[in-house]
This record gives C-alpha cells, structure tokens and sequence, in this order.
C-alpha cells in the first residue's frame, strides 16, 4: 500500500510539496487528485483568486480553487453544506482538515518540475459520470459553485509519467494536460 505526505518541497522557496511517503507508484496509475471548488467560465473568482496560487485553469475554462484556507475554504463547506441530501454528504470537506478521508486530496500542492526534477505525474481532467453513487461521492473533494445539478462535477486527477518510489516528491509541468 502507498501513501502521500505533505512536508518541504525540495525546490528552494516552493514552500509544500507532496512525497510518497511509503510504497511504489506504478506507471499510469492515479497518484493524486486536485481538490477544490470548480467554477465554470462564467462564474464568479475575482475575490478568491486575490494572491492564491491554488486556483488551476482546465483546458475548457472551468476553474478549480484548491486553497484550503480563508474564504476559498468557507466558500467550499458552504457548497458543500448546501449540496448535502439527506444523509448523503456530497462532497469530501476533509480535505480542509488535518485529518483527510481522500489521503488523495492533495494534488493542489504538487509543484512544478524543474530542470532539475522533471515531471513524474501529469494532469487528467475527468467529469464525475452522471451515475456516480451517491454514498460513494462523500469521498470526492469537488463541488460545483453553482448549485446546477445538471452539470457534472470536474474532477482533476495526477497521474504518474513513470514507476515512483517512497521518497519521491511529486512534480507535474503546469502546462501539460493529458486527453
């Protein structure tokens, strides 16, 4: 079994960075996934996206805001809270914690290779299928801004480029997106 861990990032001034912290990581595989809320182009960011660096811009325009802190955070669990049927959560609000139920939810902190690191995951947009079980999408840590529920939810998932190991640090190409 492999797990992530957050600690420094081994690029000077990069701040967090996400490592396997035990097990191998084989090619193709799903490493990671970029929790956050997901904005269409039309929708509304200027106030969360002041000075965040989490906010990732998918091919299609659709925004996902990854920060995990101030109003990015409460903007979230009020989605999230909003969205809640019955006793089925609708989203994975964990995330936000220190304690994560999706160990996979940390993609927002993955950095940007360097010549030094290459890239070893990359970058897979994916719309949640209109069937996705309800008891099963408490451990998605996406949610729609809007409350539309005829719109999908977009996910993004990090997959791996090649076999890793315990100890690597996570980096992907800001710029390279996988169809």
């Amino acid at each position: 079994m492999r797990s992530l861990e957050l600690r420094p990032s081994l690029l000077p001034h990069a701040g967090t960075g996400v490592f396997v912290s035990r097990g191998l990581v084989s090619k193709g595989a799903t490493v990671a996934m970029y929790p956050g809320t997901v904005y269409q182009a039309y929708e509304p960011i200027l106030l969360q996206s002041i000075r965040n660096p989490f906010v990732f811009r998918c091919i299609d325009g659709i925004l996902i805001d990854g920060n995990d802190k101030g109003i990015s955070k409460m903007l979230y669990k009020s989605c999230s809270a909003r969205d809640r049927v019955g006793p089925y959560m609708m989203s994975d609000t964990s995330w936000l914690s220190c304690d994560p139920l999706n160990p996979l939810a940390v993609g927002q902190y993955v950095n940007n290779c360097s010549n030094k690191w290459p890239a070893n995951v990359c970058y897979q947009e994916y719309d949640l299928p209109e069937k996705f079980p309800i008891e099963l999408r408490k451990f998605i840590p996406n949610i729609n801004y809007s409350q539309e529920m005829q719109r999908p939810i977009r996910c993004v998932v990090l997959v791996s480029l090649r076999d890793i190991t315990a100890g690597e640090e996570l980096f992907s190409n800001y710029y390279t997106i996988v169809h």
